[in-house]
């Protein structure tokens, strides 16, 4: 019987960083290891620019500098972070901190918004993921060669203070105005744990940090309590973080033996073939496993060991397409480095990591905003199938690599009640500052609902509820136009029901309301009471507009 073992890939790792062969030129490590020509090269400029430049110059300060530009030419998700920046990258991922909520890449010398965290600053006041920030407190921050640690150092600040963004969102023309409160920045791995029908449980996870594994089980064990034999677990959105939480959560629904995930790097000796150990406590409930575009890395690892097993029917849309693995080595200097130095492999032998060429990050950025210009978030038919790339799954069912999960049930991003109202006050910020305004006028009254049902009973009628938020978009200088808020009546009210009940009740209770109306989780609820996902799935994807193909099971 395999054993879940912690893959050595986080073993720590000595390197020695190019950069400082200028204090070594000429001389050999030993007889068998010499400095390349261009080492050399980079040694001599060194040496030249420390002897012979016009001014003095700091040389450490230059490599410092010259540090993020080096480990750009490698692949988009290799990074290094200086010194001053490490505590915070990695609170990130270890506990919780003040800031603005939300988390960013810099491509193209532009500030993109990956995820904004739930229950954060950025969230209540609108900000979505795919923003771009283009300016902070008014200063130009795009296209101005600004490093990352000093737009790190102006999204932060005291607690309570607040920042004023400019934002490019690909819904609006103009560029958007969003001042956001810094706060605490709740860190918890899962959103929501709560019986979504009655036998079947709704876990909402939102990343793989330290805790998730742990916040996972415990609310699995709750959700059986109460009579869960089934689940629907919930990963869009989710960017992914460590490895090991990703492997255990899959322990928990895979019988002995089965692989979960390999890690193959350039030095042999490193790689790692995981499977379960058959103490799972879930190996016989109902699984659906939801996913989107958003989707990546640890939460693709967990997806495609349930698909490549057909332990689980996938629901949703294609996932991101990170299949490499980082390893974090700290420099002497307490700098590090996020080097990638494996690819990850699904049970299948497939590896999901979409296509990237070396320093050409621009190109990859794009690529979510490609598919949904090409129409894949709309009809399964858009989505390209890499035939070339084709692999079997454990019952037989043909998947593919070199692009992200697809899913064994595609459902088309749902654009019903989407107006151009409804994008004006949503590019505003408007329903959320309505929500947080109204719950915080009337805390006292809607405090005394310890439920979801007594609190959507203290709040007016839709009709009410719905006037109150026209009138009050309409003093943020977005006017009413009845044709469209009509056609989103039912958007505007239940997203500000599940707001409003989310800054009263927890975060739990949005969920509660706007899974009513999700697509995707309704598609997953319908899967698994016509049984299509109670057992190992032997057919391929299928999707709403072609029921033919729906995915069956054995």
């Amino acid at each position: 019987m395999k054993h879940i073992k912690k893959p050595e890939a986080w073993m720590p790792l000595i390197i020695a960083l190019a950069l400082s062969v200028g204090i070594v030129v000429g001389v050999f490590l030993n007889s068998h290891f010499r400095l390349t020509p261009g080492q050399e090269k980079l040694g001599e400029i060194l040496s030249l620019i420390q002897k012979d430049y016009v001014d003095e110059v700091d040389i450490d300060s230059l490599i410092e500098q010259s540090l993020p530009d080096l480990i750009a030419n490698l692949d988009p998700h290799s990074n290094y972070i200086p010194a001053k920046d490490l505590k915070a990258v990695n609170d990130e991922l270890e506990g919780s901190f003040s800031g603005i909520g939300i988390s960013f890449t810099m491509f193209t010398d532009t500030i993109t918004v990956n995820e904004v965290i739930p229950g954060g600053p950025s969230e209540k006041a609108g900000i979505l993921p795919g923003d771009r920030i283009v300016s902070i407190n008014d200063s130009t921050v795009a296209g101005m060669g600004i490093p990352q640690t000093d737009i790190v150092k102006r999204l932060r600040g005291m607690k309570g203070s607040t920042v004023k963004l400019g934002v490019h969102r690909s819904t609006s023309k103009k560029p958007l105005t969003f001042e956001v409160t810094r706060g605490d920045i709740p860190l918890n791995s899962v959103d929501a744990a709560y019986m979504i029908d009655s036998i079947t449980g709704y876990i909402k996870v939102n990343k793989f940090g330290r805790t998730t594994y742990d916040e996972f089980l415990s609310g699995l064990a709750r959700l059986t309590a109460r009579g869960a034999t089934n689940f629907v677990v919930d990963l869009r959105g989710n960017g992914g973080g460590f490895l090991d939480m990703a492997i255990m959560m899959a322990n928990e629904f895979l019988p002995a033996g089965a692989p979960i995930v390999e890690t193959r790097g350039r030095h042999g000796g490193e790689n790692t073939a995981i499977a379960s150990d058959g103490n799972g406590s879930f190996q016989n409930a109902g699984l659906v496993v939801l996913l989107d575009e958003y989707s990546a890395s640890a939460s693709e690892i967990f997806a495609g060991a349930m698909q490549d097993n057909d332990r689980a029917l996938i629901v949703g849309r294609r996932s991101f397409g990170k299949g490499l693995v980082q390893r974090q080595v700290t420099l002497p200097d307490s700098s590090a480095v996020r080097l990638t130095v494996q690819r990850y492999y699904t049970p299948s032998g497939r590896c999901i990591q979409k296509d990237y060429r070396l320093g050409e990050r621009g190109a990859y950025e794009q690529d979510i905003s490609n598919r949904y210009e090409h129409g894949e978030f709309f009809a399964s038919d858009s989505i390209h199938l890499n035939t070339d790339v084709e692999y079997l799954t454990l019952g037989g069912r043909k998947v593919y690599g070199g692009g992200g999960i697809m899913p064994d049930v595609f459902v088309p991003n749902d654009t019903v009640g989407i107006s151009s109202y409804y994008i004006n006050v949503l590019n505003a910020g408007l329903l959320q500052k309505f929500a947080f305004q109204y719950a915080d006028r009337r805390r006292a009254a809607l405090s005394k609902a310890d439920t979801l049902d007594g609190l959507l009973r203290l709040l007016p009628s839709d009709e009410e509820l719905l006037m109150q938020f026209v009138t009050f978009a309409s003093a943020n200088k977005v006017p009413a136009r009845w044709y469209y808020i009509n056609i989103s009546q039912r958007l505007i009210v239940n997203y500000l029901k599940a707001l409003i009940a989310s800054d009263t009740l927890g975060r739990e209770t949005y969920y509660q309301v706007t899974n009513k109306d999700d697509t995707t989780v309704q598609r997953a609820l319908l899967e698994l009471r016509e049984g299509r996902a109670s057992a190992p799935v032997t057919t391929g994807m299928a999707s709403d507009a072609d029921s033919a193909q729906q995915a069956s099971v054995k």
